[in-house]
C-alpha cells in the first residue's frame, strides 16, 4: 500500500465515522463518549460491557448501533432461569426421508451482534456460555464446532452489582470485554432531546456507507502499517504491569489489590489508542490516547480484595495513580540527555 492508498483508507474510516456520529447522535441524546468508545470496540473487533441502571436507553443504543452497520442482531434477556442452551442451541429429534434424526437449531447466538440485555440477572453457568463465542467467535456443542458469523461482537448490558437479583460476572468473562463504559444519567440538555424525539415518529437512520466487512479489512490493512512513538508500548508495558501488587512501586495497589490487569489489556490498549487516533484525524497514537482509555480497558480486569470493599476504594483510583507514576517517570526519561 502507498502513501496515496494510506491516505484514500484513512479518508475513509473517518468519513465512516463521521456519519456514524451524525447518525447516532440524532436518535442517542447524552453519550458522545461511550459513542466514540463504540466506534473504537468495532474497529478492534471489542466486546463491550455497557453498566447502568434500568431505563437509560443502553437497548435502544446497541439496536441503533447495529442498525447503523447493516449487521445481523438479536437479543438475549438473561434472566435467573435461562440456560446455556437457550443461547448457544440444542438438538432437536425431527423426521425425514431417512427416518428420525437429530438436528442442531441456532440459538440467538449466530448473529453479527448479541445484546446481552442485563447479563448479570442470570447464573454463573449461563453467563459461561459467551466464554468460547467471545474470544474464539465459535461455539462448540457434542464435540461440534460452529462458525460464528463475521464481524462478530458481544454488547452487554449489566445493572450496577447493588441492584438486587444481580450476580457478579466471573473474572475469566470480564477479561474478555475489550472494554467496560458506565452509562450515566442523562443531563438535563440531553434529556430534553430524549423527550423531544419521544414525542415524534423516529426518522429513517443513516446506514454506514461502506460494508462492515470491507470497512474492518480496511482497518486491518491500515493499522499494521500505521507508525507508533517508540516509547508507546514499553508506556503501555509499565501501565498494565503496575496494576500488579508484586510487580508496582504503588502502596494503593500493594494494599488493596488482588489480582492486576491481564496482557489482553496491554494488546487492548495499543490498538484502541491507534483507532482513537485515526478516528480524530491524526495517523500516530500518543500517550494521551492512552491516559484516555486506561480506565475503561482496565479497571474491570482489575480484581480488588476485601479491604478496597471495605475503605470504598475502587479500581479507578488505583489507575489514577499509577497512571501519574508512570507518567511522570516517562517524561523524566523524555528529558534525559542522549549519549
Amino acid at each position: 500500500m502507498d502513501a496515496r492508498e494510506l491516505e484514500r483508507g484513512l479518508k475513509a474510516i473517518q468519513e465512516s465515522y463521521e456519519a456514524y456520529l451524525r447518525s447516532l447522535s440524532a436518535r442517542i441524546k447524552g453519550c458522545d463518549t461511550i459513542l466514540e468508545r463504540l466506534f473504537i470496540a468495532f474497529l478492534c473487533g471489542g466486546n463491550v460491557l455497557l453498566e447502568g441502571a434500568p431505563g437509560l436507553g443502553k437497548t435502544s443504543l446497541a439496536k441503533a448501533w447495529a442498525e447503523f452497520f447493516g449487521l445481523s442482531f438479536n437479543r438475549v434477556q438473561f434472566t435467573p432461569d435461562l440456560m446455556p442452551l437457550d443461547i448457544i442451541g440444542s438438538n432437536l429429534l425431527e423426521d425425514g426421508p431417512e427416518g428420525r434424526r437429530f438436528k442442531f437449531y441456532r440459538g440467538p447466538i449466530f448473529a453479527n451482534l448479541i445484546l446481552g440485555d442485563e447479563i448479570n440477572r442470570a447464573t454463573p453457568k449461563t453467563q459461561s456460555a459467551f466464554l468460547e463465542a467471545m474470544e474464539e467467535g465459535r461455539v462448540s456443542f457434542l464435540g461440534t464446532v460452529y462458525e460464528l458469523p463475521r464481524p462478530f461482537i458481544v454488547i452487554a448490558t449489566q445493572n450496577p452489582i447493588e441492584l438486587e437479583g444481580t450476580y457478579p460476572l466471573p473474572e475469566a468473562q470480564l477479561d474478555r470485554f475489550f472494554m467496560k463504559l458506565d452509562f450515566l444519567m442523562p443531563d438535563f440538555h440531553a434529556l430534553m432531546g430524549i423527550m423531544e424525539l419521544a414525542e415524534r415518529e423516529s426518522a429513517p437512520l443513516e446506514r454506514c456507507a461502506t460494508e462492515p466487512a470491507q470497512l474492518l479489512s480496511l482497518w486491518r490493512e491500515l493499522s499494521a502499517l500505521l507508525p507508533a512513538p517508540d516509547g508507546l508500548k514499553p508506556y503501555i508495558a509499565h501501565l498494565v504491569q503496575e496494576t500488579h501488587p508484586d510487580r508496582t512501586s504503588s502502596t494503593l495497589v500493594k494494599r488493596y489489590c488482588r489480582y492486576g490487569a491481564s496482557p489482553r489489556s496491554a494488546i487492548a490498549l495499543a490498538a484502541a489508542a491507534r483507532a482513537r487516533a485515526v478516528i480524530n484525524g491524526r495517523i500516530n497514537p500518543s500517550y494521551d490516547d492512552v491516559d484516555e482509555l486506561l480506565t475503561e480497558l482496565c479497571a474491570h480486569r482489575i480484581i480488588l480484595n476485601f479491604d478496597a470493599e471495605a475503605d470504598g476504594i475502587q479500581a479507578r483510583q488505583l489507575l489514577g495513580d499509577i497512571k501519574g507514576r508512570v507518567r511522570r517517570e516517562f517524561s523524566l526519561r523524555s528529558e534525559e540527555p542522549r549519549a
